[in-house]
Parts: structure tokens; C-alpha cells; sequence
């Protein structure tokens, strides 16, 4: 009671079970991860849809996966290794959350698995990232202002090594 009182009702995050596709789109992203620890470019490939959309939101000093994947990333002093500390899926959407604390850096990747491919990669950088879902509304909906609140699914947890301030965003899925 003290727990619905605090967050209220939660019926529809109380479900943590993980779908068969969950757990599969999961398997894809680890493998990625595992994969590019290891600079497995042949694994990368078939993960990796060819025409991979792509979008980036953070410093252009942070581009590092774009760096290692498309080569230009040097073995040098400059190499970043992504680290996942949080993995959690929600559909074909699975959110990957790390930090590289002598860098104080935190990261969020948000991928879109389809039929065991990546086709989709939003990458945040030091950023708070909020997670929520729409669902289907009809024409009534819209007259009741408690339909207009989207209740967070995910939420990123960064480190306080990781800057005072950092910008706020929401990813609908």
C-alpha cells in the first residue's frame, strides 16, 4: 500500500516479465556489444542492417561508435570501449545505459531490433533520457487530461561523477 501511495497505480510497469521478442531483440544487442569489444567485424555486419538509420544527440567529441564503426577510430589514447551497465527491452526497442567514470561520461543507446537485424541506433550522451510508450487513443480521450500523461517506462540513472547539469530528453516509443 505504502508503495502505490508513493508511485501510485503501476499495473501496466508491474508486468516485468520479458517477451520471447524481448529477450531475442536483447540477445541481438548484447551479441553487438560483445562483438565490438572484440572488433568482430564480420559478426558487426550481420547484426548491423546496411542502410542503419543513425541519430546522435550529444557533444561531436563523443561520437565514438560512429568512430569505431566506421573505421576511423584510432588505437590510441582516444579509444572509448562501451561498457553496458543496464540493458532493458520493450518491444523491438532495447535501451542500453553506461558510463565511463574517468571520463565522466555517460551514455544511452537506443536500438530498434527487427527480424533479428539492427535497423535503428539513438545514441545520447550525457544526457537524461526518459522513456515513455503512447498508446491508442480514440476521439473521447481527448477530453480527459489524464490521458495526456505518458507514464515513464525506462529512465537513465547517471552517475553524480557525470557533470551538474545535463540536458533532459523523452524518447516516445
Amino acid at each position: 500500500m505504502e508503495m502505490e501511495r508513493k508511485f501510485g497505480n503501476c499495473n501496466e510497469l508491474a508486468n516485468t516479465q520479458e517477451t520471447l521478442e524481448e529477450t531475442q531483440n536483447k540477445g541481438v544487442v548484447i551479441a553487438l556489444y560483445d562483438a565490438l569489444k572484440i572488433r568482430d567485424v564480420e559478426v558487426i555486419q550481420k547484426i548491423l542492417a546496411p542502410d542503419l538509420e543513425w541519430w546522435f544527440h550529444g557533444p561531436p567529441t563523443h561520437q565514438f561508435l560512429m568512430r569505431l564503426l566506421t573505421g576511423t577510430d584510432e588505437e590510441d589514447t582516444t579509444t572509448f570501449t562501451f561498457l553496458p551497465h543496464r540493458i532493458s527491452a520493450f518491444g523491438s526497442t532495447v535501451l542500453v545505459e553506461g558510463f565511463d567514470q574517468t571520463r565522466s561520461i555517460a551514455w544511452v543507446h537506443a536500438w530498434t531490433v527487427t527480424d533479428g537485424i539492427i535497423t535503428q541506433v539513438r545514441e545520447y550522451f550525457n544526457t537524461s533520457l526518459t522513456v515513455t510508450r503512447f498508446g491508442k487513443t480514440d476521439q473521447s480521450d481527448y477530453n480527459n487530461i489524464t490521458s495526456l500523461h505518458c507514464p515513464s517506462l525506462w529512465e537513465s540513472s547517471l552517475p553524480n561523477r557525470v557533470g551538474k547539469s545535463v540536458p533532459g530528453l523523452v524518447l516516445a516509443i
